[in-house]
């Protein structure tokens, strides 16, 4: 492999000649072989960031026009994922993000610089004079991490998210005259359509997509400007408030600097809060795809109210079954959501003075769950949600043999008296309306009158 020599303060480094980086970026690759890298979308939205912070410089007449075009430029190609290569680094570094953001800066500037060289304009752009200008780490990471995580909110999440509660929604419909019998505490419960049922599981996913977009408000307010602890030293007058806008422009999501930027760089509540909502909603697809396993259980020896789409094998030694697949699936990702919440929660307490130095790992769990989310919703629509029919049979069997339909007659005759007609009719091993008309409390005519299971669901009110 070829090298050419780059240099930084500590030195000089070798660095691969068919590489964009620079000395900073070849170290932290040399001293970091730690996990899996910075996601791409932590990429874009950095140079979306410099993009936005060029212009802006350019307008102070701080950078010349011709390394702010070539400074562009570069931006945009990164942004079009031309130079993902170029972007070698992990998560596991340092705290604050400073050599992702250096490696950003290095490889603007070696790309502006070629874009220069082609026009023969003798200037040299430079990582930190130039594409760095009026910034820090400490600023450019904590923004970076905004502008990503509620771009992939609206990228990613929302369109699938939106799609099951549409599936949910229409199943509640489609079921809403099938009878079947409820449950609380896992015991047999009074009765309910399907419908019901489902309509509940889409309410859920309203209320956790109402929860996260009331959460972006707090991601949209951006910390560039704060520059080094939040004073704003090395950076002009209302460079925060200008660099926001044009971010707000670029990106068409309404950003805004940060009316505190000493809050801006340490606090990361905003990410708790948010990423919060995103556990909330991790937690209801938990609750409805362990519903809709118990109810598919079986074939025989479950529920099996239920029917879910046979999408592969469900055994390698045992012929013939078919598994809830798909609803595992999203389960396993509940799962890891919740212990990316309990790292953004710890890293979000562990801020020092002015600064968080936690701000990689958090930015990398809020876009793994949310990307996880996003795929895991969407394969479960499209597998397994829409594809979910009822077993008629199955539930008239358990609605007409359950003894919870006793509940009806409790006002009529008491709840002392219904209570033992049930017990009768378990103890004995015979209907509950064998047992009622045996009590002597009600006749087969009043029975009838009193105990229909699809009044009793209330599904007309």
């Amino acid at each position: 492999m070829k090298y050419r020599i780059e240099h930084d303060t500590l030195g000089e480094v070798k660095v691969p000649a068919n590489h964009m980086w620079g000395a900073q970026t070849e170290r932290s690759v040399e001293n970091f072989k730690i996990g899996s890298q910075m996601p791409y979308e932590i990429i874009k939205a950095f140079a979306i960031l410099k993009k936005c912070t060029a212009k802006i410089n350019a307008q102070k007449e701080l950078l010349d026009n011709d390394k702010w075009t070539a400074i562009c430029e570069a931006c945009d190609e990164i942004i079009e994922g031309k130079w993902n290569d170029e972007f070698p680094l992990v998560v596991y570094q340092t705290g604050s993000g400073t050599q992702s953001n250096m490696n950003m800066n290095e490889v603007i500037a070696h790309i502006a610089n070629e874009k220069l060289k082609c026009k023969n304009i003798e200037k040299k752009v430079h990582p930190n004079d130039d594409v760095n200008m009026s910034q820090s780490s400490n600023d450019t990471f904590p923004t970076a991490m905004h502008i990503a995580a509620v771009s992939t909110l609206r990228e990613c999440l929302y369109k699938p998210l939106k799609s099951l509660s549409d599936t949910f929604h229409k199943k509640s419909d489609d079921f809403k005259d099938v009878v079947k019998i409820g449950r609380t505490h896992l015991q047999d419960a009074v009765p309910m359509t399907l419908g019901q049922e489902f309509s509940g599981w889409a309410e859920m996913l309203d209320k956790s997509m109402s929860m996260i977009k009331d959460s972006e408000k707090y991601l949209l307010e951006l910390a560039i400007g704060g520059t080094a602890v939040g004073t704003g030293i090395n950076s002009p007058e209302d460079f925060g408030e200008k660099v926001s806008d044009e971010i707000a422009k670029e990106t068409g999501i309404p950003f805004v600097s940060a009316a505190n930027k000493f809050y801006a760089l340490t606090g990361r509540d905003d990410f708790v809060f948010s990423h919060g909502a995103l556990e909330a909603l991790a937690m209801d697809c938990m609750k409805f795809a362990n519903d809709i396993r118990w109810l598919a259980s079986g074939p025989r020896a479950g529920f099996g109210e239920i029917i879910i789409p046979a999408n592969e094998p469900g055994s390698s030694i045992m012929p013939g079954k078919v598994n809830p697949t798909q609803c595992e699936a999203l389960t396993m990702v509940a799962c890891r959501v919740h212990g990316n919440q309990a790292t953004i929660s710890f890293a979000s307490s562990q801020g020092n003075f002015e600064l968080n130095v936690f701000a990689p790992v958090m930015a990398n769990s809020y876009i793994e769950s949310v990307k996880l989310l996003s795929q895991s919703i969407h394969s479960f629509n499209i597998h397994c949600a829409t594809g979910i029919e009822p077993n008629y049979e199955r539930m008239n069997q358990l609605v007409n043999s359950s003894l919870m339909l006793v509940t009806a007659l409790s006002p009529h005759i008491g709840y002392e008296k219904s209570a033992k007609i049930a017990k009768q009719a378990h103890k004995q091993k015979i209907s509950l309306k064998e047992a009622a008309i045996a009590s002597g409390y009600v006749s087969e005519e009043d029975y009838d009158k009193y105990v229909n299971p699809a009044i009793m669901t209330n599904k007309d009110r």
